[in-house]
C-alpha cells in the first residue's frame, strides 16, 4: 500500500495488487522509464471522469507529482491533486483475469480545507454526499441562501430539482436525509428549509 507522503493532504492510495497488475502492464511496453500518469477530467463538475495513461520520460512536466512505486512511477497531473484526496487504485482478480478500479470520491468536487466558508462546506456535502444518492432518482439539491436567523440560527435554504421537485416524499428526503446529513457534518447549522415550488410535478420521482 503506497501513499503520497510529500503531499499528505492528496492521500492517493495504489493497493499492493494494482502495483504488481501496473509493474507487468508497463514492462510489456519496452519503454525504458515508463510510468503511468493519474488525472481528472472535467474536474469539480457531474462530468468527472478518473484517468490513468502511460507516460514516458519525456511527457513528465516540472509541475508534476511524482509517486515513487515498486519498479515504475506514477505521476500526478497538478490540477487533478484536489480531485484526488482519498482517490484508490486497486486491482482484484475474479474468474475472468481481473479488473483495474479507480475509485476518487472527491472528483466531482475537491475537499474543501480547514478554512472553507460555511457555504463551502454545505456546497462539498451536497455535492459529495447527497446529491449522488439524489442522482439516483433523478434529483439533485443546491444551497440558495445561507443567512443566521435572530430566532432560529444559521439556516440553509435548499432547492431541489430533477425528479426532486414535485416528489411527493420530499418532505422525508428533506429531514431524515438532507437535513440530518449537513447538520451531523456541520453541527453550528442550526436549520434547513426547502425553497422548492412542489406543485410542479411533470418529472417528480413519485
Amino acid at each position: 500500500m503506497s501513499e503520497l507522503s510529500s503531499h499528505s493532504e492528496v492521500n492517493l492510495r495504489i493497493t499492493p495488487s494494482a502495483q504488481v497488475y501496473l509493474k507487468e502492464l508497463l514492462s510489456k511496453q519496452n519503454t525504458p522509464g515508463i510510468g503511468v500518469r493519474i488525472f481528472v477530467e472535467n474536474p469539480g463538475t457531474p462530468r468527472a471522469e478518473c484517468c490513468m495513461a502511460y507516460s514516458t520520460p519525456e511527457e513528465v512536466v516540472p509541475t508534476d507529482m511524482q509517486l515513487t512505486l515498486d519498479g515504475f512511477n506514477a505521476y500526478l497531473d497538478a490540477p487533478s491533486l484536489p480531485y484526488l484526496v482519498d482517490a484508490v487504485v486497486d486491482y482484484n482478480k475474479d474468474r475472468f483475469g481481473g479488473q483495474l478500479t479507480f475509485k476518487a470520491p472527491n472528483s466531482k468536487v475537491a475537499r474543501v480545507g480547514p478554512d472553507a466558508s460555511l457555504e463551502e462546506r454545505i456546497g462539498y456535502i451536497l455535492q459529495a454526499e447527497i446529491n449522488p444518492s439524489l442522482a439516483a432518482h433523478g434529483g439533485h439539491v443546491a444551497l440558495v441562501e445561507l443567512y443566521d436567523d435572530p430566532d432560529a440560527g444559521k439556516t440553509a435554504v435548499l432547492q431541489f430539482g430533477g425528479g426532486c421537485q414535485g416528489c411527493s416524499a420530499i418532505d422525508l428526503t428533506l429531514k431524515q436525509g438532507v437535513e440530518t446529513t449537513l447538520k451531523a457534518s456541520i453541527p453550528e447549522l442550526a436549520r434547513v428549509i426547502d425553497k422548492t415550488d412542489h406543485t410542479q410535478k411533470s418529472a417528480a420521482y413519485m
